[in-house]
């Protein structure tokens, strides 16, 4: 009973600390750049405003343009569901295969990209052969992560990952450094930050995820600004728990949250600063030098596995 209430409170606590993750960024990112910081929680007031608003629909949208949003918001809750962070004996973690959930991400990713094609807008069919674009160069850098991080704990289960990294004798992986680098990059890129995009930016030409979104309003867009928040905590969490796991317990016992809940959350503020400290420092670069971005993201997972595979067999 305890490990269902705490896979229970790890689905509210994703979904109320996914806006807030956001607006941390934003408030950091702003400081870095000398500008008024938005209150912490604006992007709770935005989606609020949101849902208090009509939904207009295009004369021709379907039902996939409609059912579309509920789809995502239910993908990207469960990802961040199952990515252990308050414990790895939960109800969930049988299914937290790292494969598994690179298909989450990519059903979320075809629904909204199917969505933005439905209208028949120009730049809603821009935004999704972009975002199919980036989808096909990260799914595979993120799969080398997951391999490195897999050879060394003989299982893809991302419980048994942090068990065995986060439990056992402390050993330096040298491979997991650049597995590291990799994740970021492909991070950034599946999230819609800078340098590969810009979240904040309302020129069509160069946008991705928003180009997509534009003709959504109401209730549907409170659902997919929501889902793109626990996009970012999911993929924060998971890093979290391949590179920096200490602090997630192992046993599903209440007692395990006076750990658990503050090593997560002062672990996601240094996260949220560091992602704010990449955007202020980088700059937005063209579309076509993704592919060229994302590539050396794959090179360095690889090198990563490789690594483990020539230098760490055997510790």
């Amino acid at each position: 009973m305890n490990s269902i209430l705490l896979q229970f409170l790890e689905l509210v606590l994703a979904l109320a600390l996914a806006p807030v993750l956001t607006g941390w960024v934003n408030q950091c990112r702003a400081w870095l750049q000398n500008r008024s910081a938005p209150p912490l929680l604006q992007p709770y007031y935005q989606i609020v405003k949101l849902f208090e608003k009509d939904v207009v629909l295009a004369h021709h949208a379907s039902s996939l343009f409609r059912s579309a949003p509920y789809f995502i918001f239910a993908a990207m809750a469960l990802a961040a569901t199952i990515v252990p962070t308050l414990s790895t004996d939960l109800p969930f973690g049988p299914a937290a295969d790292a494969i598994a959930l690179v298909g989450i991400f990519a059903l979320a990713r075809v629904f909204i990209a199917l969505a933005g094609m439905d209208i028949g807008t120009a730049f809603g069919t821009l935004g999704a052969r972009r975002e199919m674009l980036v989808g096909f160069l990260a799914e595979p850098a993120l799969l080398m992560v997951f391999f490195t991080a897999s050879l060394i704990s003989h299982s893809t289960s991302l419980a048994t990952i942090v068990e065995t990294l986060a439990h056992r004798e402390l050993v330096i992986y040298p491979s997991m450094a650049f597995a590291g680098v990799a994740f970021t990059m492909v991070s950034l890129a599946e999230n819609a930050r800078v340098p590969v995009d810009n979240p904040t930016t309302h020129l069509e030409l160069t946008m991705i995820h928003e180009a997509m979104i534009l003709e959504y309003s109401g209730r549907h867009l409170a659902l997919i600004e929501w889902a793109a928040a626990l996009k970012m905590y999911a993929y924060s969490c998971l890093g979290l728990a391949l590179f920096f796991p200490w602090g997630i317990p192992e046993g599903a016992k209440f007692a395990s949250l006076a750990i658990g809940l503050p090593s997560l959350l002062i672990k996601l503020a240094i996260g949220g600063f560091l992602l704010a400290l990449i955007e202020t420092l980088s700059a937005k670069m063209r579309i076509f030098r993704a592919p060229e971005f994302l590539g050396t993201a794959f090179m360095l997972a690889v090198l990563g596995m490789l690594v483990h595979l020539l230098l760490e067999t055997g510790k």
